[in-house]
């Protein structure tokens, strides 16, 4: 073992980079070869995303990162979203957006077909209207003539492993996010999706985390938990196995990890996920709306004409009232683009709280509501699987968010710690070293991730305000 650099490709909902991670023995350092945006397009109003321009970025990354004579390049995407290959191989149409409009009401229609209960047996995922099943039965729904000539389905980043390499196949991690594969056998559940009409016969086969698929242009193309939430678990520097962790941007996924699927009815009645991890793991989570709401209510503003920075924003919350107003972050109401600060308003105005109308009001709202959130969260994931968390981890963008990440500490009373920042990009890049075998562990990684530097440890003070706060929370839930 030695020197040894990597290449991670990192596609998020806004943007996507390219990052060269060199391995030197005991350390990991990150530099960032190219960063381009991920800008949806809505065409007949489809919203739509832009694959040909993301394929055509990674290349131009790529072949950035080729003059440090890489070992190996990994993929890692968001969950849920696909492109169809015709016979020849070639990609029909464009991918769609999970935030598009075809899959309103579409739980419904599944549900009628086959219950609830059946679908949260065989999957063990949280239904959420999104999920690539939704998608599917949205198009057998209106009879898309592109499942007729569909031969390949390939989520988001299989799909950029097959442009890579020519390999057809799915890895662990992003296959569970489509809420059609049992993590138990980890295979497709092809007798409910034949129920359903949804042709089974598209669907690749799935590798384990750390797959060598091919390669590109001499580079090795490994598969790493490809799914953006899986990698950057990887990279949680835990120095215990009771731990918590939220991957914090667009949005918050916030979890355990565990060693088998947990598929109960207390588990679905929570709304929990078993997704894939790495190793035979699995990621027992729930997502969280995040980042996504300060996000669009920045865009909002931006629009009006006035610009805030993401720090501008934070330092407006802070002078703000505590614990005035407080949302539900994953009701319906904010998921979708738009003028978030006036739906806001009108969430509190509906259930009896003051409106927030400052930019720092509405900022403190939403910060205060993702910490009770996680709150929540925690609570039902240590009920559920018997484990207490000691400490939680953020990691990813928004463990930037000091504000925030002490919120959830006073919020859930219990330590958290804030870094690594890159962490979905260390961890693509640590399973791509243990795959080429400069790395030995994922605890030996863990381990080295835990002694980088700019990891920032905050601690509960004033909690008592945040109970009864939690218990107004509550109340928004049912």
């Amino acid at each position: 073992m030695g020197s040894q650099t990597v290449l991670a490709v990192d596609l998020g909902a806004e943007s996507g980079r390219v990052m060269a991670v060199k391995f030197a023995g005991d350390r990991l350092s990150i530099d960032e070869l190219h960063r381009f945006s991920n800008k949806p397009v809505t065409i007949n109003q489809t919203l739509y995303w832009n694959f040909i321009s993301l394929w055509n970025n990674i290349q131009g990354g790529i072949a950035a990162g080729k003059l440090l004579n890489p070992a190996g390049v990994g993929v890692d995407t968001w969950g849920v979203d696909f492109g169809l290959l015709d016979k020849q191989g070639n990609l029909i149409g464009n991918p769609v957006h999970y935030r598009d409009r075809r899959t309103n009401d579409m739980l419904e229609h599944v549900f009628k077909i086959v219950p609830r209960d059946d679908v949260f047996a065989q999957t063990g995922i949280q239904f959420m209207q999104f999920n690539t099943l939704y998608q599917l039965a949205s198009m057998v729904a209106s009879d898309s003539p592109y499942l007729d000539i569909a031969e390949t389905l390939l989520l988001s980043p299989d799909l950029i492993n097959y442009w890579l390499t020519g390999e057809k196949v799915s890895e662990f991690s992003i296959a569970t996010t489509t809420q059609m594969v049992n993590p138990r056998s980890r295979s497709w559940v092809t007798e409910m999706l034949d129920k359903l009409g949804l042709p089974t016969h598209i669907l690749p086969d799935i590798v384990p985390s750390g797959t060598q698929l091919g390669t590109y242009e001499g580079i090795r193309v490994i598969a790493p938990a490809c799914h953006d939430t899986g990698s950057a678990v990887v990279a949680v520097p835990t120095t215990t196995k009771n731990f918590g962790y939220i991957s914090s941007g667009t949005w918050s996924l916030a979890g355990i990890e565990g060693d088998a699927p947990i598929i109960t009815p207390e588990v679905q009645a929570a709304n929990i996920t078993n997704e894939g991890g790495v190793f035979g793991t699995i990621r027992l989570l729930k997502n969280v709306m995040g980042l996504w709401i300060m996000q669009q209510c920045r865009s909002t503003w931006q629009a009006s004409g006035m610009e805030y920075s993401y720090p501008d924003l934070v330092t407006l919350a802070e002078a703000a009232a505590p614990l005035r107003s407080i949302i539900n972050p994953n009701d319906e109401s904010f998921f979708a683009f738009g003028d978030l600060p006036s739906r806001i308003a009108a969430y509190c105005n509906t259930h009896h709280q003051p409106m927030p109308q400052s930019p720092g009001e509405i900022i403190r709202c939403v910060l205060e509501s993702l910490a009770l959130a996680y709150r929540e969260v925690f609570e039902t994931l240590e009920a559920i699987s018997g484990r207490n968390v000691e400490v939680i981890h953020i990691i990813g963008g928004g463990s930037q968010n000091a504000l925030l990440n002490q919120m959830t500490a006073e919020a859930t009373g219990k330590r958290v710690m804030a870094g690594p920042v890159e962490a979905t990009v260390m961890g693509n890049a640590v399973m791509q070293l243990i795959t080429l075998g400069e790395l030995g562990t994922l605890a030996d990684a863990r381990q080295i991730i835990a002694g980088l530097e700019g990891l920032t440890r905050y601690e509960p003070h004033h909690t008592e305000p945040w109970q009864a706060a939690y218990e107004r929370y509550k109340t928004l839930l049912k």
